[in-house]
């Protein structure tokens, strides 16, 4: 192979192009994608992203998702995920997109805007999975579960690194609301929460979650997970807790592997 050659290879990647996949995470806010080295869990170049359309529609999002792959001159395997509950590739739940996804068979949808195999899975299950692969030891022992705080609260449920997949329990009654009206890193922005304040919260529902499930950590995720010594300091629960080392790279990591692997929930 020539010197330009590789330059091309390395500049319009194909389902050949060894060790790499494409991620895409949607979120509440934004949709990102990038090219992942499935060997280190990096990125392979920048990542693109794009503001999540308002209202976020099955076809508005799609549409999201086919410019982020085509501006990446990408047409190998591509992995998506969701924040929504995917059981064989229906979409059964949308606590931060739009209700009309409720019922999408995401393959039947994204198959008319992709033309290259991908998979579609939970947010927060891709991150958690991501975590496993590249991450801290302690997500790869015993019974752990990785929470995601950003627009809502995504969880996974790993046991020795085996997923139980669609746990959602951001969604479970804390007090008087859902965990993820009260703790989420949105509602710490919108309500202009001061650190301790907001921390206060997260200790509450980690607490009722240590209660439930007795996990042997929580490992936290999302981008607020960068300033996890500021804020971690604040939790007073027994069940060590720590910060995910993948931060806010981890849905499009976990997509990437799905998508290498065709992961189908």
């Amino acid at each position: 192979m020539t010197a330009q050659e590789s330059q091309q290879q390395d500049t319009n990647p194909s389902p050949q192009h060894h060790g790499h996949a494409f991620g895409i995470d949607v979120g509440g806010s934004g949709i990102k994608g990038a090219v992942v080295d499935l060997a280190t869990g990096e990125f392979v170049g920048d990542r693109l992203k794009i503001a999540t359309p308002q209202p976020a529609t099955p076809d508005a999002v799609a549409t999201v998702i086919a410019q982020i792959v085509a501006e990446k001159n990408w047409d190998g395997p591509v992995g998506i995920t969701m924040p929504a509950v995917v059981k064989e590739q229906i979409i059964r739940s949308a606590a931060n997109i739009d209700k009309s996804w409720i019922g999408v068979d995401a393959q039947d949808l994204l198959g008319k805007y992709l033309d290259a195999p991908f998979t579609v899975l939970n947010d927060a299950d891709a991150a958690g999975l991501a975590e496993v692969a590249y991450g801290d030891d302690v997500a790869r022992s015993g019974p752990v579960i990785f929470l995601t705080l950003g627009t809502g609260i995504g969880s996974a449920f790993l046991l020795d690194g085996q997923l139980f997949p669609n746990t959602e329990i951001g969604h479970l009654i804390v007090g008087e609301k859902e965990a993820e009206h009260q703790a989420s890193s949105a509602v710490k922005d919108r309500e202009g929460l001061k650190t301790k304040q907001w921390a206060k919260r997260v200790n509450r529902v980690l607490h009722e979650y240590e209660a439930l499930f007795n996990p042997s950590a929580f490992v936290i995720g999302g981008g607020i997970s960068r300033k996890f010594d500021k804020w971690g300091e604040h939790l007073s629960i027994e069940t060590p807790v720590v910060a995910a080392q993948l931060r806010n790279r981890a849905g499009i990591v976990g997509a990437a592997m799905a998508a290498k692997e065709g992961i189908r929930p």
